[in-house]
This record gives structure tokens, C-alpha cells and sequence, in this order.
């Protein structure tokens, strides 16, 4: 039996995990999961006015870090990275600029960035940390859609079982919720403002429910 190849503590320090930059060339076209819908068609030639906004952020970059928030060192030098620190407590979050960041669970987190940052932005966390943990770019699963308005609780109260009152879900809350009979990481933004993170497999689905809940309020659609 052949002697194990083990790694000195040193060693292990040293060790830098594979970055790869997921974005495809210029003569690629990259696609949303919302493509085929077009809205953008849909945002020149449908309605201007209605009780419902909805835009898809696409193509962002979405980084899920997962740490010990005890540990001192791990977060300043998230703090180098992004300009801000991590949202500790339950289900809140922080931004700064276009870098937000969502608190998922007690040692877990969503980081969403420009898209065409989501390389560097990676690559500067395997330069500033230390120690064990993990952050996978899962950039491709999922979308972003924006949706505000005049009845935009309206519509979210028929899809989530969430008190949606702004004493119980003020701005800068998060929560991980079913919506319909999907699920959605609901972020407030604002006080008629809301950002839903949605599976790749779902985004059809849930855009297909926001039109059929938005319908009595009228639905714009923003490019």
C-alpha cells in the first residue's frame, strides 16, 4: 500500500481554487432566462401605464458565500471586496452601489454584482480570504425580476404567504418564500418596490403567474 500524498497546514494556506470566467466572448449572445419572452418587444409596443411594473435585471453575477460570521478576519475581507459588510442579522441586507448582498441563512449569503464584474469580484475573494469557506457562482441558475407599482402588494399578496405590511417587511428585508408554487428570494427595495431572485427552471412559470395576477391592475412591462 503507497504512502499517502498528505498536505502540510502550509501547503494547504496556499492551495487556490480554480476561477473560472463564465461569461461568454463577444460573438456569443448572452441569454436571460426570460429571452424567449421578449420583453423588450413587450416594453415598446405594450401598455405605459398600469398598477404593476415589471423589468428583468438579467445577466447579474450571483455569488453564494458561505462563512463563519465569527470570524473577524473572513469579514473585513469581505468588507475589502465589495465595500460593505455582510448583513448579519436574519433576513436583511445591504447594498452598495450596484453590489447587494442578502442574508440567507446564519452562515450563508447571496452576493449579486454586475455580470461583468462576477469574474473579478470572485477572483478578489480567493485573493483576500483565509481560512474555510466556500463561494460558488451560481450566476447561470437564476434571474432577477423587478417589480414595483401602485398595487404591486396587491399582486405579491396572491402569490406569497408573507405579511407583506411595511411594520412587519420594511425596506431592506429578505425572505425565502414559496410564490405560487415556485419559490422566490423576495428582497423590499422600497415602499412600492420589490426584487424577486427566481430559479432558471421557474422564470417562466412565474412570468406567466405575474401577468395572470397583475391582470386586474394592469400590467407594464419595463424594458
Amino acid at each position: 500500500m503507497s504512502d499517502l500524498n498528505v498536505m502540510t497546514p502550509e501547503e494547504v494556506a496556499a492551495t487556490k481554487a480554480a476561477v473560472m470566467n463564465q461569461l461568454p466572448g463577444a460573438e456569443i449572445q448572452g441569454q436571460s432566462p426570460l429571452h424567449h419572452a421578449e420583453l423588450e418587444v413587450l416594453a415598446q409596443k405594450g401598455p405605459k401605464q398600469g398598477g404593476v411594473h415589471l423589468k428583468e435585471l438579467k445577466l447579474l453575477g450571483h455569488l453564494m458565500l458561505r462563512m463563519n460570521p465569527e470570524n473577524a478576519d473572513q469579514l473585513a475581507a469581505v468588507e475589502r471586496v465589495l465595500g460593505v459588510g455582510l448583513p448579519l442579522q436574519p433576513l436583511t441586507s445591504v447594498e452598495n452601489g450596484n453590489y447587494s448582498i442578502r442574508w440567507m441563512s446564519p452562515d450563508e449569503w447571496l452576493i449579486i454584482v454586475p455580470g461583468a464584474e462576477t469574474f473579478d469580484i470572485e477572483s478578489k475573494f480567493r485573493d483576500e480570504m483565509g481560512g474555510h469557506y466556500s463561494l460558488v457562482n451560481s450566476s447561470g441558475g437564476s434571474t432577477v425580476l423587478k417589480v414595483s407599482g401602485d398595487n404591486v402588494v396587491e399582486m405579491l399578496k396572491k402569490s406569497v404567504p408573507v405579511d407583506l405590511h411595511d411594520s412587519e417587511f420594511p425596506v431592506g428585508k429578505v425572505v425565502s418564500t414559496v410564490f405560487a408554487k415556485s419559490g422566490a428570494v423576495v428582497r423590499r427595495t422600497g415602499e412600492k418596490e420589490f426584487e424577486l431572485v427566481i430559479r432558471r427552471s421557474f422564470a417562466d412559470y412565474i412570468w406567466l403567474w405575474i401577468q395572470d395576477a397583475s391582470r386586474e391592475f394592469g400590467l407594464v412591462v419595463e424594458a
